[in-house]
C-alpha cells in the first residue's frame, strides 16, 4: 500500500543550521495496517508524515502509495489518496463555513464542479446522521460556524472529513496533543473506531506512550531521521509503557556515549 525506499531529506544543506531529518528511510506498510511512530523530539516523526504527504519534496528515494510513484507529485494530487489530521485542531477546515459545508466539501473532493446545489436533502441527510454517529448533539448545529465549536469538537468533524471518502492512507500527526486529556481520549477512541470499521491504511505519530502501546498492529520507533525499532505482531502486542520508557532512556544513553567520544577526539587532536 505504502513503500518508501531510500527516503532521504536535508534541511539547510551545506549550512550552519543543517539538519538531516531523514536518512535512508525505508518503511512499507500492507493495506489495513495501523502503525504507531514514536521517538524524541527532532527524531523525524512528522517529517517522515510530510515527506508522504507531498508537503515538499525528498532529496532522495521514493515514495508509492496504492500502486502509484508519488514521489514527485504535488501535495494536492496526492490528497486524492490521502486524508489527514494535523495536531492543531484549527487545522484542516473553513473556520467561516458551517459544520454542513466542511463536511459537504470534503464528500465532493475530486468531482467535477457544477452550479447545482452541492447540499441536496439528500446529502444533508447523510451529513446528518454521519454527525449525529460522534454521540455530540453537533447534528443539530450543522449550521454553526465550525470555527465557534471547541477543539475536540473541530477534531472529530476532521477526522470524518478526512475518511468521509475512506481514503488510500490516513495520516494522524499528534492529532490529540492539543486537547485535553478527556477530548483526547474521546478523539483516540474515535480514530480506532473509524479506523477499524473502515480498514484503513494508517500512520499516527504520538508523544503518547498508552496511546503507543495500546492502539495499532505495529510500532515503529525514530531517532536523528532512522527508524531504529519496529515492532510488529506478536511482540507489539506484548510491548509495556515501561519497555518504550527503557528504549528511550537506551537511546539518550547511547547519545550521551556519542558527545563523550566527540569530545575526547577533539580534546586528541587539538
Amino acid at each position: 500500500m505504502l513503500e518508501l525506499t531510500g527516503v532521504r531529506k536535508t534541511f539547510n544543506a551545506g549550512t550552519p543550521n543543517e539538519v538531516r531529518s531523514l536518512q535512508g528511510i525505508d518503511l512499507k506498510l500492507d493495506e489495513g495496517s495501523f502503525v504507531i511512530v514514536i521517538g524524541t523530539n527532532g527524531s523525524g516523526k512528522s517529517t517522515l508524515l510530510n515527506a508522504v504527504a507531498g508537503t515538499f519534496f525528498v532529496d532522495e528515494g521514493s515514495i508509492r502509495l496504492a500502486g502509484h510513484d508519488t514521489t514527485r507529485w504535488p501535495e494536492h494530487k496526492r490528497a486524492q489518496l490521502i486524508g489527514r489530521v494535523f495536531q492543531n485542531p484549527f487545522s484542516g477546515t473553513a473556520p467561516e463555513l458551517s459544520i454542513a459545508e466542511n463536511l459537504v466539501l470534503s464528500a465532493r473532493r475530486g468531482q467535477s464542479r457544477t452550479l447545482g446545489w452541492a447540499l441536496n436533502a439528500s446529502l444533508r441527510e447523510q451529513v446528518f446522521e454521519t454527525v449525529k454517529s460522534l454521540g455530540m448533539g453537533l447534528e443539530n448545529r450543522l449550521d454553526n460556524a465550525i470555527g465557534s465549536l471547541s477543539g475536540g469538537q473541530r477534531q472529530a468533524l476532521t477526522l470524518l472529513m478526512s475518511t468521509w471518502l475512506k481514503p488510500k492512507l490516513l495520516l494522524l500527526d499528534e492529532h490529540t496533543a492539543a486537547l485535553d486529556p478527556k477530548s483526547a481520549d474521546q478523539i483516540i477512541q474515535l480514530s480506532d473506531q473509524v479506523i477499524a470499521r473502515d480498514k484503513l491504511t494508517t500512520l499516527m505519530v504520538t508523544h503518547s506512550m498508552h496511546q503507543a502501546v495500546n492502539l495499532g498492529d505495529r510500532l515503529i520507533m525514530m531517532h536523528r531521521g532512522q527508524i531504529i525499532c519496529d515492532f510488529r505482531g506478536a511482540e507489539k502486542r506484548r510491548l509495556r509503557v515501561d519497555d518504550l520508557l527503557n528504549r528511550f532512556e537506551e537511546v539518550r544513553r547511547g547519545d550521551l556515549l556519542d558527545e563523550t567520544a566527540a569530545e575526547m577526539l577533539q580534546r586528541t587532536y587539538v
